[in-house]
């Protein structure tokens, strides 16, 4: 018995000896080797691309900036590429792609308000009209109730602010289709674009007619079913459920036409033209 434990256990450390000379397998090599690689190419590509952000962000830091005129204080590339984005997004627009729609029962009873640029002076509601300047340089000037036995619409959908924030908001009024059409504006709404100021010229917009004449724009009279307040536009306010808030107009005073762009307040400050959705 002794003997053959003799030689099993030389066995045994013949064995241990043999397996501790041997390689680990080739594929456990292989996939570490291949971890470390990956792991490198990762935080290579990762710092690659941080340098580039960064170079890219200092170029056009030091861009200069645009010639002021419809629009100001970008950097030309900066306000090349947003021009470049509105004639993209202006050859695919399609009037059927609407924005969608909630029930009333979604929408928030606290309706968030932003900016009283244009607000500031006190509101004549019984002196107010919509001065709209026609092609041929008439003016039409339309009152409150004249709007409001225009067939009305309802919205409710998702306003979004450039700032970040959006909530869903009950809206009614006329749509400007159906304004465009009753006031028969057709010349009108065979231009480019539309321009809208509040009654003290201090804030303005312009927009791309595809825009004003998509079917849910609205110029609109009512929130959550009552009369505006004047924070959030009265007596009639602009909502455009394809653009960002900037482009809702509050408080309009006059509506006017043309084949350039009109002036625009936030353009004039850098922001996007189009400030489509």
């Amino acid at each position: 018995m002794l003997r053959k434990s003799s030689r099993m256990d030389g066995a045994f450390k013949a064995v241990l000896m043999i397996d501790s000379n041997k390689k680990l397998p080739t594929e456990v090599v292989t996939d570490d080797k291949n971890i470390k690689r990956r792991t490198f190419i990762s935080f290579s590509v990762f710092a690659g691309l941080n340098v580039a952000a960064f170079g890219a962000w200092k170029w056009l830091r030091n861009a200069p900036e645009e010639t002021p005129g419809i629009s100001a204080k970008a950097q030309q590339p900066l306000r090349n590429a947003f021009n470049s984005t509105e004639a993209v997004f202006r050859k695919v627009y399609s009037p059927k792609n609407l924005v969608k729609t909630y029930p009333k029962s979604a929408a928030a009873k606290v309706v968030r308000k932003n900016g009283i640029i244009g607000l500031e002076s006190p509101l004549d509601r019984a002196g107010w009209r919509l001065q709209v300047t026609k092609k041929s340089g008439k003016l039409l000037q339309v009152t409150l109730n004249e709007l409001r036995i225009l067939p009305k619409t309802e919205l409710i959908y998702d306003f979004k602010c450039v700032e970040g924030w959006e909530q869903v908001q009950h809206w009614g009024g006329v749509t400007f289709a159906d304004f465009m059409k009753h006031y028969k504006l057709e010349a009108e709404a065979a231009m480019q674009y539309a321009g809208l100021e509040t009654p003290d010229k201090k804030y303005y917009v312009g927009m791309d007619m595809e825009s004003a004449m998509h079917p849910q724009t609205l110029l609109a009279y009512e929130m959550n079913g009552q009369p505006l307040n004047v924070v959030h536009g009265a007596p009639l306010r602009l909502i455009v459920p394809v653009k960002y808030g900037i482009k809702n107009l509050k408080r309009i005073g006059t509506i006017h036409f043309s084949n350039q762009r009109p002036r625009d307040y936030w353009a004039e400050q850098g922001y996007d033209y189009y400030s489509g959705l």
